[in-house]
Parts: structure tokens; C-alpha cells; sequence
């Protein structure tokens, strides 16, 4: 690349590092880029470090040594997470999404290229710390928010089946009970998408009692695998217990009522910490 003018360079350098989340860049890789000294290099870095930080954009980290460099970790002020989901809450809580059995309609807000970004970026940040290999859903709308997720963390997505699907080889299934109608249901993974001992986190988009969460945690057994973390974008407030014990949820709905169309979508757990700590 052509060397280019100091303000050319941190619009380039900042755009390779917002591509590249969770990925150690060593300095030699810029300075080569840009035909410029690592020193140079270095005080340009500490300008885009201020200005993600100021800006909530993430953090920059420096690893220093023969083998460091800098890595790019996506997050978003648990503030500013507060204000977008009140947002969706309120959106949520339109009459007209109750469905029977207690569900809601969310198909055209999961569809939202700018809600799936901001809801990625939410899951990104509460997970950022753990040790993951991958980001794993069941099908069907669970996958534009593993897909999100995965983007910001840098992550492969493994899709659970509902069946099991000839163009994916051998697999694993397993029976599971659902933990709303009890009904006993099956769920399958290609034995190839998923190495053994994998350390996995689970998005999902709706979990009443967590049957379907249990389930895909069951079948990770089968792999050896260790579930890292479970993130809902929504939990119901209408069972008496989960199956799940540990999971972060952005939002939560309880108060339904069909007859009157009527329900109350409140912020999940993932904002009930900073409270707590008041």
C-alpha cells in the first residue's frame, strides 16, 4: 500500500480494526501496510484507543513483546444497551404480538439489520471475557442473532437441527422434553460442525422454561463440549422455573394476558447486575 497522510492512515487503520474483532494484529503488520515506523504506528493507535473508549465503541488492547500487538474488543456501555432496549420493549409490548401459549410474535424486529447489530454487539460485550470457540443456535431465529453475536466475537456459528439433514453427514440426536407444552421433540448436529471439547456459547431468541436451551446442552454432552455462557434476547416471567440456571436475557415479558391483549416487556437480567451493585 502507498504511504498515505497520517489522517488517511487512521481511517484505514481504524476500518481494519473494526473488521478484525478478538484479533491479535502485530504492529510489523501496520507498519508494513502503511510503509511507516512503528512509532508512528504506536501514536496512532493510542489516538483510535481514546477515541473507541470515548465513544463506546470497545477497547483497543496492547500486548507488548516479540509476539504482541493490538486486538479490537467490541463492546457497548451498559447505558447506552439500556436505552436501546427500552426502545424494542416498548415495541414489544404492541398487543398484537400476543400469541397463544404466551409467545410473541418477533419475526419483523428479528429481521432489523440495525436491531441485530446493536443485540449482537449487547451479547458480544456480556460474553467478552469468556473463553469461546463457538457461538451455537438452534434453528430457526435463533441464527440472525447467533450470526450478529458471532460477527462481533469473531466466532464460527454451529447450528442445531430440528432434524437431521442428509447433506450434513452422520449426526448426533437427541430426544428432549420442551419445557413449556412438555412435549418430547428431537434435535440433531452434524457430528462435523462441532470439534470435541469444544467451549461453546448459546443464543437463543425466546426461552419460556429453557427446554429447548437444556436440550442443546445435553446434546453438547455428547461432544464433550463445555457451554461457556446462554444468552436469550427474550425470557418469559410466566413459568415458575426455569430449566436453566445460569443465562443472560436482554429483555423479559410477563403480564400476559390474550383476553386483553395486553403484557409488560421489561429489561432482562443482563442489566439487573449494575442495579444490584447500588
Amino acid at each position: 500500500m502507498k504511504k498515505l497522510k497520517r489522517s488517511a492512515r487512521l481511517v484505514e487503520m481504524t476500518q481494519y480494526l473494526l473488521f478484525r474483532p478478538h484479533t491479535l494484529i502485530p504492529l510489523t503488520t501496520f507498519a508494513e501496510r502503511y510503509n511507516s515506523a512503528k512509532s508512528s504506528i504506536s501514536e496512532d493507535l493510542a489516538i483510535i484507543k481514546e477515541v473507541f473508549e470515548e465513544e463506546g465503541l470497545g477497547q483497543l488492547h496492547t500486548l507488548a513483546g516479540a509476539a504482541g500487538g493490538v486486538k479490537f474488543i467490541p463492546k457497548i456501555p451498559k447505558a447506552l444497551s439500556l436505552e436501546i432496549i427500552n426502545k424494542y420493549c416498548k415495541q414489544l409490548e404492541q398487543p398484537e404480538r400476543i400469541l397463544p401459549g404466551g409467545y410473541m410474535y418477533m419475526s419483523d424486529i428479528l429481521g432489523q439489520p440495525q436491531f441485530l447489530n446493536e443485540v449482537g454487539k449487547m451479547f458480544a460485550s456480556a460474553f467478552a471475557g469468556r473463553d469461546l470457540d463457538v457461538v451455537m443456535t438452534v434453528e430457526t431465529k435463533g441464527i440472525p442473532l447467533a450470526y450478529a453475536t458471532a460477527t462481533y466475537l469473531n466466532l464460527p456459528v454451529v447450528i442445531v437441527r430440528r432434524d437431521n439433514r442428509v447433506t450434513e453427514g452422520s449426526a448426533v440426536s437427541i430426544n428432549y422434553v420442551s419445557g413449556s407444552n412438555k412435549r418430547i421433540q428431537t434435535m440433531s448436529l452434524a457430528r462435523r460442525a462441532l470439534k470435541e471439547e469444544s467451549k461453546v456459547l448459546i443464543i437463543d431468541d425466546f426461552m419460556r422454561a429453557g427446554g429447548t436451551i437444556r436440550g442443546m446442552m445435553d446434546l453438547l454432552s455428547e461432544f464433550r463440549a463445555t457451554v461457556k455462557g446462554v444468552g436469550v434476547l427474550v425470557e418469559s416471567g410466566e413459568v415458575d422455573e426455569h430449566l436453566v440456571e445460569e443465562y443472560t436475557s436482554l429483555a423479559k415479558v410477563s403480564g400476559v394476558e390474550s383476553r386483553n391483549r395486553q403484557l409488560l416487556v421489561t429489561p432482562g437480567n443482563y442489566f439487573e447486575q449494575d442495579e444490584e451493585k447500588r
